[in-house]
C-alpha cells in the first residue's frame, strides 16, 4: 500500500504576477490626477468643507501605504502634485486628522460573474502595546489594547466586500447582520460560510432573509431548535448530519473548506493593518478601512494563480 503524499501546486502566471507586484509600488496607481479634489457646495449654511472625501481618502491612502505620519503625508502629497503639475491646495495635517474621524471611506471592489459567496471571518488587531513575544522576553508594558476586525470576502474575486471594526469585548455573531447590510440589496448572495461562533438564531435568520444558505458548523454541544422558521429547520438538519455523518464528512459535503480562503485573506489583512497609528476609535476605524482599500487594490492588480500538478 503506497503512502499518502500531499498535492503539489505550481504557479501558472508568474509574468503577470511579477508585473502586479511592481505596480504596487507605482505612485500612478495610487494617485489619480482626474479625481474631484475639492468638495462641491453643500447648499447648507455654515462651514463648507474645502476638500472632497475622495481627496482626503487619497491622502490617508498614501499615509497608510507608506506608514508615515500626517505631517510627512502632507509633504509627500505636495511633491506628488508638483510632479503632476497640478496647482491644487494641500490639506494640512490638522485638516486630515479632523476629517479622518468622520470620513465615509469608499471601499472599491470588483464584482463577480454570479451570485456572491460571502466568506466571513474575524481577527484581532493590536492597537496599542507590544507583541506577545516582546512582552514575554523583555517584560514590556502590560497595557495592550486590541480591536477586532470583521471581514466579508467575495470567494470568486478574493476582494473584501464588508468591513467592521469593534472593541475586543464584542463577539463575532453580533457583527454578522452589519456585514450583510453592507452588501447591496440587489446583490444575490448564494452562501455565507462562517465559523461556529456564528451559530446563533439571529445569524441564521439574517442569512436566510437574504436568500442565502448558511454554511455554519453547529457547536459540539448543539441541540435542536424549535422548527418555527426555515432557518431553524435547516440548522436542525445540519445538527443531525453532524451526528450521522460526522463533522469532517459534513464539512466536505457542504463546501465549508472554502472558508480557508477567508482565513488566508485575513492573514494578509492582519499583516497590513497591524500597528495602526490612530488612537481615537473613530479615526482607527477609518484608518483600518483605508488599509482594506489598499488590500483590495493589491488583489485587483493581480494575484498568483496556482494549479495542481499531475
Amino acid at each position: 500500500m503506497s503512502s499518502w503524499s500531499p498535492t503539489k501546486f505550481k504557479t501558472r502566471n508568474w509574468p503577470s504576477c511579477n508585473t502586479a507586484l511592481r505596480q504596487r509600488g507605482s505612485l500612478s496607481i495610487w494617485f489619480d490626477p482626474e479625481m474631484s479634489w475639492y468638495a462641491p457646495p453643500t447648499g447648507k449654511r455654515g462651514y463648507q468643507p474645502e476638500f472632497s472625501d475622495a481627496g482626503i481618502q487619497s491622502c490617508l491612502t498614501i499615509k497608510g501605504l507608506f506608514g508615515i505620519p500626517l505631517r510627512q503625508t502632507t509633504g509627500f502629497v505636495e511633491s506628488l502634485l508638483r510632479l503632476a503639475r497640478l496647482d491644487w491646495k494641500i490639506p494640512d495635517f490638522s485638516t486630515l486628522c479632523r476629517r479622518q474621524k468622520t470620513l465615509n471611506v469608499a471601499i472599491p471592489y470588483r464584482g463577480g460573474s454570479g451570485p456572491l459567496h460571502l466568506l466571513i471571518d474575524a481577527t484581532g488587531i493590536m492597537a496599542e502595546g507590544k507583541g506577545e513575544w516582546n512582552a514575554h522576553k523583555h517584560g514590556g508594558p502590560k497595557k495592550r489594547l486590541w480591536r477586532k476586525l470583521h471581514l466579508g470576502m467575495d470567494e470568486e474575486t478574493l476582494q473584501i466586500r464588508a468591513v467592521g471594526v469593534t472593541t475586543s469585548n464584542v463577539g463575532d455573531a453580533p457583527m454578522l447582520p452589519d456585514l450583510l447590510e453592507q452588501i447591496p440589496a440587489d446583490q444575490d448572495i448564494a452562501t455565507a460560510p462562517a465559523d461556529g461562533a456564528h451559530d446563533t438564531p439571529r445569524c441564521h435568520n439574517v442569512i436566510a432573509a437574504r436568500g442565502a444558505a448558511a454554511i455554519i458548523p453547529p457547536r459540539k454541544n448543539a441541540r435542536l431548535w424549535k422548527p418555527t422558521t426555515a432557518s431553524a429547520v435547516a440548522r436542525n438538519k445540519a445538527v443531525r448530519a453532524c451526528k450521522d455523518l460526522g463533522r469532517v464528512l459534513r464539512r466536505k459535503w457542504t463546501g465549508y473548506h472554502r472558508r480557508s480562503r477567508a482565513e488566508t485573506k485575513m492573514n494578509c489583512a492582519k499583516l497590513l493593518c497591524q500597528g495602526p497609528m490612530a488612537r481615537d476609535f473613530d479615526r482607527l476605524v477609518a484608518e483600518l478601512q483605508v488599509r482594506i482599500t489598499v488590500l483590495n487594490r493589491y488583489t485587483d492588480l493581480g494575484i498568483p494563480v496556482t494549479e495542481p500538478i499531475g
